[in-house]
């Protein structure tokens, strides 16, 4: 098997994006994370996988703290943006701060959490983190679908009539 046919494969399945963050010292970090899922109800976990070099992930690892910001259809242009390299990422982006992660507001959803176990899978890190808090978000009332990631590109959820 090639990496082009893994890579080829993997864009049929559709997957929540989000903006994974976490603060360090007054400077906030983040990067868009399309690997993540709910992992545990009792009691809640979620897995975020990081790039083992990954700026944001080397934060985490120092704090314990995480924020994911579960994007919603409106918000394609903030996925690009923490998708791009670079320690700049938060230049010109509205956020605040929630329980010491920043939060991006308009967001479907957000989850604050605590590191638990690291997991090294091949040029990933999975991190199992417990989830703090989790809310659903404002949103866009016109447009309250997820924002999701499939065949290379950005969409969202339409629900089937059945």
């Amino acid at each position: 098997m090639t990496p082009q046919a893994f890579r080829d494969a993997m864009s049929t399945v559709v997957s929540p994006v989000a903006v994974a963050t976490a603060m360090d010292g007054s400077r906030p970090h983040g990067t868009t994370v399309s690997a993540f899922v709910s992992l545990s109800l009792t009691p809640p976990m979620v897995l975020v996988s990081l790039a083992n070099g990954s700026r944001l992930l080397a934060v985490i690892r120092r704090t314990g703290r995480l924020g994911l910001n579960i994007l919603g259809a409106h918000q394609a242009d903030l996925a690009i943006a923490f998708a791009r390299s670079g320690p700049d990422k938060f230049d010109g982006v509205t956020w605040l701060p929630s329980q010491d992660r920043p939060r991006l507001p308009g967001s479907a959803a957000w989850i604050a959490a605590e590191a638990g176990d690291y997991v090294t899978a091949g040029d990933h890190t999975v991190l199992l983190a417990h989830v703090l808090t989790a809310e659903p978000g404002e949103g866009d009332p016109v447009s309250p679908s997820p924002l999701t990631y499939h065949q290379r590109s950005f969409g969202t959820h339409t629900p089937l009539a059945y």
